[in-house]
């Protein structure tokens, strides 16, 4: 594996763990970290991928730079044709145009450089989001120039536009006027290319003579007090045009032309853009991508915060449940009145109080002679138990909501379900009742179970009918909602003395014992059913958070993704300057004379 394609593997591995939505929560500056995801997506894919792909072809000069600037002016003027469409109206450039040589003209309209961006070609001007590509025959090969719109245009489509064409760039063009050069918005971009250590070249148009010197002075000033000393600097002075959208004269625009076509014609001073730009942009990728794994590691957090609120809503849920079982609340009313309705209320009562100790024989009877009326019980305990676990999961799911509510990540997640969805979920689902009842029956019939068990081994309950069986087993979840461990019984004066009583009479058929323990089972089940029903529950809440969050260990693999590119990009190896490159005296840079010296010097190196 060469070089070259060692650093080509790496920023694959890198393209794919940025290909998620990393920042779907909104926590700090989300917005921020949203838009550095989409231009270090958008540079690699428009050029660093296609660039490492194919080291040696031709140059992507960008111009770029404020409204009214005159770049499509100045394109038109360098290339000598009208091709690009100058006008008074703002924003005038509004489908970007690269105009490449017959020789450069498949690479550029083949789709290799900005590839998502769709081709037109011929008379057509374009719709916005696409890309003309037109040929010139007089352009030089070996180099393609791209009209891009305005960096502050007013329209945000085309600001993003201008950033993401400047971002593909192998060489930056960037075009001001004496009016504008010391705007903030050129000087955000331009200190862009000093981080990244873009190729770059500046053009000070529409300069009135009398002011040539002065603007001269303050903007290199300017590009020395922001690390851009050096840079070339060309001037364009302001001309009377015949009208409108009329090319500048050819002398106007000469050292501009001339310094292009002597990189065009120079391999080395090509290599030297390619590899200085190459080099910075993915300098740039060891700091931006740690940024934005740190931004990921926050979105892990936020998402943790919020998965964590929904836990302890449903833990209390779970406790209001617990404490609802034991309080006494399911035993009274209607539970009361079908209880009584059972065992009748004098008799066996005084017998209780009385004569505890003859109360076996009730109970033999009571379980082997006539039938009572246990169907009134068991519906009217089992209404209370669901209604007990549905006021659970409703108070679970209103305090989720709340503390949803109450943050903004999670306040934006469920305005993002829609107002009615987010309404719902502050309450439980609309199918819990169904599962509730299911549950609830699933439970009796594993009470009943557990009395068939305890008896089957009881010379004393040997005789329990199918009518017995249902009857100890509602006695089991009277003492389920009446005593903790199935030992300390609730005051008589609670429900009538329910609890105790239907305690005592287990007694008298399995034995205190086997009550403590039949008592302890069938709780932990009943809670169980219910906390499973609180986790479904609960999960409402934590889909939305499962489908936003970004992929587990995402964070990691970008700072891995940096160190590989960092220790990658060492093999980059970056030409020393050439002339055609560097500002000659007066702030210009190297002029018609040295790009001829370069073409020759490029052609002799080509043909070694």
């Amino acid at each position: 594996m060469s070089r070259i394609e060692g650093l080509l593997g790496a920023l694959r591995e890198m393209r794919r763990h940025l290909d998620h939505d990393l920042f779907p929560l909104a926590t700090g500056d989300a917005g921020a970290d949203r838009r550095a995801l989409r231009e270090l997506t958008g540079q690699l894919d428009d050029y660093l991928l296609p660039r490492l792909s194919s080291i040696d072809a031709p140059l992507l000069a960008v111009v770029g730079g404020s409204t009214g600037a005159g770049k499509s002016t100045l394109v038109n003027s360098v290339v000598g044709a009208d091709v690009c469409e100058p006008g008074v109206l703002r924003p005038t450039t509004l489908t970007p145009t690269l105009i490449t040589g017959p020789a450069d003209r498949e690479w550029f309209a083949g789709g290799h450089v900005l590839p998502g961006l769709p081709r037109v070609t011929g008379a057509s001007r374009g719709e916005p989001g696409t890309l003309r590509v037109v040929t010139v025959p007089s352009l030089s090969p070996g180099l393609a120039l791209l009209d891009a719109p305005d960096i502050d245009s007013v329209v945000t489509a085309n600001r993003e536009l201008a950033a993401q064409l400047l971002a593909a760039a192998d060489l930056w063009l960037f075009t001001t006027t004496a009016a504008r050069y010391a705007d903030e918005v050129p000087w955000g971009f331009l200190r862009q290319a000093r981080e990244r250590s873009t190729a770059l070249a500046v053009i000070l148009s529409r300069v009135p003579p009398e002011a040539l010197g002065v603007v001269r002075e303050d903007l290199n000033r300017l590009l020395e007090a922001n690390g851009l000393g050096g840079t070339p600097l060309f001037e364009v002075p302001e001309l009377a045009l015949p009208e409108e959208g009329a090319r500048l004269p050819r002398t106007a625009v000469r050292p501009v032309a001339d310094w292009l076509n002597g990189i065009a014609a120079d391999g080395r001073a090509r290599a030297e853009v390619v590899r200085r730009t190459l080099s910075g942009a993915l300098e740039s990728l060891t700091v931006r991508l740690p940024r934005l794994a740190d931004a990921v590691d926050r979105q892990h957090t936020v998402a943790e915060e919020l998965r964590s609120v929904v836990g302890v809503a449903y833990t209390a849920g779970l406790a209001a449940f617990d404490e609802g079982m034991l309080d006494g609340s399911l035993l009274r009313g209607e539970v009361l009145a079908r209880w009584q309705d059972f065992v009748g209320t004098g008799d066996l009562m005084r017998s209780l109080e009385s004569r505890v100790g003859r109360l076996r024989d009730r109970v033999v009877a009571l379980f082997t002679g006539r039938p009572a009326p246990e169907s009134g019980l068991r519906v009217a305990l089992e209404s209370g138990v669901e209604a007990l676990i549905r006021a659970s999961a409703d108070g679970a799911a209103e305090r989720a909501f709340e503390a949803w509510s109450a943050r903004s990540p999670g306040r934006a997640l469920l305005e993002e379900t829609g107002i009615a969805a987010a309404g719902r979920l502050g309450r439980a689902s609309a199918d819990l009742p169904a599962r509730v009842g299911t549950a609830v029956r699933a439970w009796q019939g594993h009470v009943l179970d557990l009395v068939r068990e305890e008896g089957a081994d009881r010379r004393a309950a040997a005789r329990i009918t199918s009518y017995g069986v249902n009857g100890a087993g509602l006695l089991l979840m009277l003492a389920v909602f009446a005593s903790t461990g199935g030992l300390t019984g609730i005051e008589v004066g609670i429900a009538g003395g329910t609890g105790v009583l239907s305690q005592k009479l287990l007694e008298a058929v399995f034995g205190d014992q086997a009550v403590r323990t039949l008592t302890v089972k069938a709780r932990t089940d009943l809670r169980a059913r219910v906390a499973d029903l609180l986790d479904t529950e609960a999960v409402r809440f934590t889909a939305l958070l499962d489908a936003a969050v970004p992929p587990e260990g995402a964070a990691a693999a970008l700072r891995a993704a940096a160190r590989a590119v960092g220790e990658h990009r060492r093999e980059l190896s970056v030409p020393g300057p050439t002339a055609a490159l560097r500002p000659t005296a007066g702030g210009e840079a190297g002029g018609e004379g040295e790009g001829k010296a370069g073409g020759e010097a490029g052609r002799e190196e080509d043909t070694r």
